[in-house]
């Protein structure tokens, strides 16, 4: 019996967290991004697992292409029963008024945050249901998705366009073994949290705000929250189409 779970932008943060739970959890990870991490090979030899991690800028389909083929040849065998796809990854630049986005940060933005997502989805889909095999795959979404903030025309719409996706394929896929969700994961100690708080005000208006989240002690562990998501995955009542959200949680 083997488990594989794919999780983008596994070298820190939320992707780190969950590639550490899936392989202590009993499933072997293969991970896509553009940076390594350490610590993730000496976990998966402490537990018996296997992780592969693929060097990959989602931001070049043609990367990611090449990067599939090869990942498929490695995790699609007779011994394959259960198979998960968490699509982490994602950017926040370009933060700005929509009229100053210059076309190359969009373009690099909607690639990585819309296109690799979906790309990714669909080709596992794809696979997992040639193969027979039960598949479950979330994508992180965001609060950001519901509530337009001034300054973030590029995120609150790619996270938007990530719940529609979801709620669609999930439709197409009712009578398969496979479900497809969205997560939510809140506001957590993240780089990208770090990234919020040094935009200038005449970029982003809100990011007083963000910069109490930090000063309150607000903000959630992503082990914590990559926990939720996990169990979440990993449940036979796992509910196909459904946007979640941490706070439902924690």
């Amino acid at each position: 019996m083997m488990k594989y779970a794919v999780v983008t932008g596994v070298s820190k943060g939320l992707g780190e967290s969950i590639a550490t739970l899936f392989l202590e959890s009993g499933i072997h990870v293969v991970g896509i991004s553009r940076s390594t991490n350490d610590q993730l090979p000496k976990l998966a030899l402490e537990n018996n697992m296997m992780y592969h991690h693929y060097a990959c800028d989602l931001g070049d389909t043609l990367a990611l292409e090449r990067t599939c083929d090869d990942l498929c040849e490695e995790i699609f065998t007779e011994d394959l029963t259960a198979l998960y796809l968490v699509n982490n990854a994602a950017v926040l630049d370009p933060i700005d008024q929509a009229m100053h986005i210059k076309r190359e940060e969009l373009e690099y933005h909607i690639q990585v945050n819309t296109i690799a997502p979906m790309l990714l989805m669909n080709l596992f889909l794809k696979k997992a249901n040639e193969s027979n095999v039960p598949f479950a795959g979330a994508s992180i979404t965001s609060g950001a998705a519901e509530s337009p903030m001034n300054g973030w025309s590029a995120y609150c719409s790619s996270k938007a366009s990530i719940n529609m996706y979801t709620q669609t394929v999930a439709l197409e896929q009712e009578n398969t073994e496979s479900n497809v969700i969205a997560f939510n994961p809140g506001i957590m100690d993240t780089a990208m949290q770090e990234r919020i708080r040094e935009t200038s005000k005449e970029k982003f208006t809100e990011v007083e705000k963000f910069k109490a989240y930090k000063k309150n002690n607000i903000l959630k562990d992503t082990d914590a929250v990559g926990g939720v998501l996990v169990d979440i995955l990993t449940d036979d009542e796992i509910e196909n189409g459904k946007i979640y959200n941490v706070k439902d949680y924690l």
